[in-house]
C-alpha cells in the first residue's frame, strides 16, 4: 500500500486479502478511467478498500463499500464498522459506506446509478459478500448491471478450500451459475486452476434502467429485454445469401436481436455454416424454425414460406428479409416504424409501382422486406392461405397473393428500406415509376439484389433493361449495381469467405453460363420447325 499500514487499524491474524496484491496490481492498465469508481460487497474492516484507494485511486476516484456488520447486533459487527469507519478517511480519497444487507444496497444503488445518466457504473467490482452459492449468485446478478463496460469484476474465494466445491455453502455453484448465465459477456483474465480468485473484465453494456418509469424510449425497450426479431425462411440453396443479410443486420444493428430461420431444406453443414457467421454477440439469437406439417411451402414450394411463417412464429411482431438482402445501416429505425392499423408495412415494388396484368391497379408493394404486426395479420390467416391455392399459379406468386390479400391493409415504408433495381431497372424513367421518391434510395438502409441468380439468355441480351437483373453470387455478376462489391465484402466476413476466388465458383459460373447458353437454344429449336 502507497500508506504505512501502521495508519490504519487492522486484526492481525485476519488479513485475507494482501496475497492476492500482485495479481491485482497486474489488472490496473485494464482500467482506463482517470477517476475509477469502485464497489466493493464485503468490506471487512477494510483492508482491499484502502489498498484500491491507496493504488488505483491515488489520482482520484472513489469507492462504495458494502457490508452488513451483523446489523450492528453483535460487538465483532459494530468493531468492524468502527475500523472501516476509521480506516477509510486516513486515505484521504473519496468513500461511501452502506452499512446493510448486499440486495437492498445494491438495489438502492441501482436507483442512485440512474440518475447519474452517461456517468453512472463502477470500473472495479469485488463481491466477497457471502460464501453461500445463491447469495454470491444474487450479488454477482445486481453488481454485473452496475459493471460499465470493461469493468475489472472479481470473485472472492472460487478455491476456497474450506468447504466442498459442490456444497450450497461454497460460492463455486453460484460463480460458476453467473459464468454460464453470461457467457459472451466477459474475458477471463484469471487462470482459475492456480488463482483464489475468479477475474473477469466485462465486455457488455450496463443494464440498469429496468428500475425506472420514466427513461428514453431506446433505453426503456432494451430494460425491458425488447428487441428486433428478424426473419429469414430458406432452403440450403440460399445459406451463403442469407449469412450476408443475418451478418450485416447484425453489424449495423445495436441491442438485442432474435433471428429466426425458417428452414425450408437446410443441409446440416449450411446451418453450421450461418451459425458460425454470425458476429460474437451476446444479446444476438440463431433459432431455426421447422415447417408445420401440411405446410403450405411442402405443399407448392420454398415461396410460400414466407405466409407459413405468420402462424409459426413465437412473437407477435417481426421483420421479414429476403436472403438476397445486405443491410447498411442499423434496422432499429425500420422496426419502431408505426404501422397505424396496418397488418404490414412494405416498400413499394420500384419494378412494378402500380402492379401488373395479372393483378388489380393500385399502389404494388415488394414483398422483399415485410414489417408485420402478426397479432393482426393472424386473425385472416385461414383466408391467406384460400388466396395461395386459388392464385399459386400468379406470375409473382406469393408477392401477388400478399398484394392482393393486404389491399388497403399494409402501410407504406420508405424505400431507403428495400432498395430494389439499383444500377438497372431503377434507373430507366416510366409513368408509374415517377410517382416514386427514387432518391431516397441513393444510401439506402437495406438493399435488395432484385433479379435471377442466373439470368437467362435472354434477359443478358434485353436491349430495353442494361445493365440486366442478376444477383452478385451468380454466374454473370450483378453488372452496375453499386453495392455489388460491398455484397462480396460482406460475405467475406462469413464462414464463405473466399468464395469468389474459388475454383467451385468459378466451375459453377462455367456450368451455369452453359447451360443459360443450352437452354436457349432448346428453346429456340421448340419453335422453329424445319
Amino acid at each position: 500500500m502507497s500508506a504505512s499500514t501502521n495508519e490504519y487499524e487492522f486484526t492481525p491474524t485476519q488479513d485475507w486479502f494482501t496475497h492476492n496484491i500482485p495479481s491485482w496490481k497486474s489488472l490496473f492498465p485494464f482500467v482506463t478511467s482517470p477517476k475509477p469508481r469502485i464497489l466493493e460487497i464485503g468490506s471487512w474492516e477494510g483492508r482491499s478498500a484502502v489498498f484500491l484507494l491507496t493504488t488505483l485511486c491515488a489520482q482520484g476516484g472513489e469507492i462504495v463499500c458494502i457490508d452488513h456488520f451483523d446489523l450492528m447486533h453483535t460487538p465483532a459487527g459494530r468493531e468492524r464498522h468502527r475500523k472501516l469507519s476509521q480506516n477509510l478517511p486516513r486515505t484521504g480519497r473519496s468513500f461511501r459506506i452502506l452499512p446493510q444487507y448486499s440486495v437492498p444496497a445494491l438495489y438502492a444503488l441501482l436507483e442512485e446509478e440512474i440518475a447519474r445518466g452517461t456517468s453512472a457504473g463502477f470500473d472495479w467490482v469485488y463481491v466477497d459478500g457471502s460464501h453461500r452459492s445463491d447469495d454470491t449468485l444474487l450479488d454477482a446478478e445486481l453488481a454485473w448491471r452496475l459493471a460499465r463496460n470493461g469493468c475489472i469484476f472479481i470473485f472472492d474465494d472460487y478455491n476456497w478450500p474450506e468447504q466442498p466445491v459442490e456444497s450450497m455453502h461454497h460460492p463455486r455453484r453460484g460463480i460458476d451459475a453467473f459464468l454460464a448465465l453470461h457467457a459472451g459477456e466477459y474475458e477471463h483474465l484469471s487462470n482459475t486452476a492456480e488463482q483464489y480468485q475468479m477475474i473477469l473484465r466485462k465486455t457488455s453494456e450496463m443494464r440498469i434502467g429496468f428500475l425506472v418509469e420514466q427513461s428514453a424510449e431506446r433505453d426503456f425497450a432494451s430494460a425491458l429485454g425488447l428487441g428486433i426479431y428478424l426473419v429469414l425462411a430458406i432452403d440450403t440453396s440460399y445459406a451463403m445469401a442469407a449469412a450476408v443479410t443475418i451478418r450485416s443486420a447484425i453489424e449495423k444493428t445495436a441491442g438485442r436481436m432474435t433471428i429466426y430461420i425458417v428452414d425450408c431444406g437446410i443441409c446440416a453443414e449450411d446451418k453450421e455454416k450461418i451459425k458460425s457467421s454470425l458476429p460474437k454477440r451476446h444479446d444476438v439469437t440463431l433459432v431455426f424454425l421447422d415447417l408445420p406439417a401440411g405446410s403450405l411451402a411442402a405443399e407448392l414450394g420454398v415461396a410460400w414460406a414466407k405466409v407459413d411463417m405468420m402462424k409459426i412464429l413465437p412473437v407477435e411482431r417481426a421483420l421479414y428479409l429476403d436472403a438476397d438482402m445486405l443491410v447498411r445501416r442499423s434496422l432499429e429505425e425500420l422496426w419502431n416504424t408505426d404501422l397505424e392499423g396496418s397488418s404490414i408495412g412494405a416498400a413499394m415494388d420500384v419494378g412494378f409501382p402500380m402492379g401488373h396484368d395479372g393483378v388489380s391497379r393500385r399502389r404494388y408493394f415488394n414483398a422483399g422486406m415485410l414489417l408485420i404486426d402478426l397479432a393482426k395479420a393472424r386473425t385472416h390467416l385461414s383466408e391467406l392461405a384460400a388466396r395461395v391455392r386459388e392464385m399459386k399459379d400468379a406470375r409473382y406468386r406469393d408477392q401477388d397473393v400478399l398484394n392482393v390479400h393486404f389491399a388497403g391493409d399494409w402501410a407504406e415504408v420508405n424505400l431507403s428500406w428495400n432498395a430494389q433495381g439499383l444500377g438497372t431497372y431503377a434507373e430507366i424513367s416510366s409513368a408509374d415509376r415517377d410517382i416514386l421518391a427514387l432518391g431516397d434510395m441513393k444510401d439506402p438502409g437495406v438493399v435488395h439484389f432484385t433479379g435471377p441468380v442466373h439470368p437467362s439468355l435472354v434477359t443478358v441480351l434485353n436491349p430495353f433493361v442494361q445493365p440486366y437483373t442478376s444477383k452478385p453470387w451468380g454466374y454473370a455478376g450483378a453488372p452496375g449495381h453499386p453495392f455489388k462489391d460491398e455484397w462480396w465484402g460482406a460475405l467475406n466476413e462469413t464462414a464463405w469467405a473466399g468464395w469468389q476466388g474459388s475454383t467451385p465458383y468459378h466451375e459453377m459460373c462455367e456450368g451455369e453460363r452453359q447451360k443459360a447458353i443450352q437452354d436457349s437454344i432448346k428453346k429456340f429449336e421448340t419453335r422453329v420447325q424445319f
